[in-house]
């Protein structure tokens, strides 16, 4: 049998084009950058959601601007767009309005949120008091001549009716052996009045928030009692519209991720964020240089008890009638 031989010069070419062919299928790729690494190992977004966020001007948002100046919510996919609130009424309306996705509030608000359906979820603790470092403090004014936890019996005390501000009273007083008769609250709902009627003595007693607390104390108001004698009470925590967490999960999982590198270098070295802090007026300035920036949680949310807690007193507030579910409203499942 005969076989007919190709040319050599053809077998070279048909070698030729084989070769390219190969070639042009297995491309090298391209190295991928630091941020496409990071988003392959987490898992991040490969087209970056933008989250929209409600914040106040308040010491427990400083891990969001730093994970935004560090680069680690583009590192992990995710976009993040800050809608200044001045107060937590307007946070609660932009919300509502469905301008913002999240925001960092505390369990009452979310029980008010969630009394009649699930709108919105916690998903992870942004603060909590400890013994090293409270978060609200109940002020005697300097002109008041209290010094003493006694002292306050039967006083009234300025707070913002119906918040995270008068659970944290009640607890800790109560806490200090008070019973309910002998705990008097008044309704003053904007801290800067607060502040201004404890420093003329009008207000014989306060409960104000770390960093404004401070501020008072350097007017000359007296620390009675705060939160790191009864750690836990206080808190803040971070929330979404539940239409979000369900459109955009991994978009949470990846801000989150990058909230704990954040929080990281907070932790690491907290005297090296004055300019941030004065730059989005989280402090007040005559603070600057000498307020000491607290440590934050790593991630976490809060536990079952502190939620029921909550919820017991909201109901004997009058804020709630009905129970609102913990594992509703508290979604642990996207923390790193």
């Amino acid at each position: 049998m005969s076989t007919k031989r190709l040319p050599n010069k053809a077998i070279i070419l048909a070698c030729a084009l084989l070769v390219l062919a190969f070639a042009a299928c297995t491309q090298a790729q391209p190295t991928p950058t630091v941020t496409q690494m990071v988003a392959k190992e987490t898992g991040a977004l490969a087209e970056p959601v933008t989250i929209r966020i409600a914040v106040l001007p308040i010491t427990d948002a400083l891990p969001m601007y730093v994970a935004q100046q560090s680069g680690y919510f583009q590192a992990h996919g995710v976009k993040v767009e800050f809608i200044p609130s001045a107060s937590a009424a307007e946070r609660d309306q932009i919300i509502a309005a469905g301008q913002a996705d999240g925001m960092i509030n505390e369990i009452v608000a979310t029980l008010l949120y969630n009394h009649q359906q699930v709108q919105i979820q916690i998903v992870r603790f942004a603060r909590v008091a400890s013994a090293e470092w409270p978060q609200y403090y109940l002020l005697a004014s300097g002109k008041s001549g209290i010094t003493t936890v006694e002292g306050l019996k039967g006083v009234e005390i300025g707070v913002s009716e119906g918040t995270i501000i008068e659970y944290v009273t009640d607890r800790m007083l109560q806490a200090e052996g008070f019973n309910p008769e002998e705990i008097k609250v008044v309704a003053v709902p904007k801290i800067s009045d607060r502040m201004a009627l404890l420093s003329s003595g009008e207000l014989k007693a306060g409960t104000l928030p770390d960093p404004l607390a401070f501020l008072a104390i350097q007017q000359g108001a007296v620390v009675v009692l705060d939160d790191s004698r009864h750690p836990g009470m206080g808190h803040s925590t971070y929330a979404f519209r539940k239409e979000f967490i369900n459109q955009h999960p991994e978009a949470i999982r990846s801000f989150l991720a990058a909230l704990e590198q954040a929080i990281g270098e907070i932790n690491a070295a907290p005297e090296k964020w004055d300019s941030l802090l004065s730059e989005q007026k989280l402090v007040p300035d005559p603070l600057i240089g000498s307020y000491q920036v607290p440590q934050f949680p790593t991630a976490s949310v809060p536990g079952e008890e502190l939620w029921n807690d909550v919820l017991a007193w909201a109901k004997a507030e009058g804020l709630v009638q009905a129970d609102v579910a913990y594992q509703d409203s508290v979604n642990p499942t996207f923390l790193p």
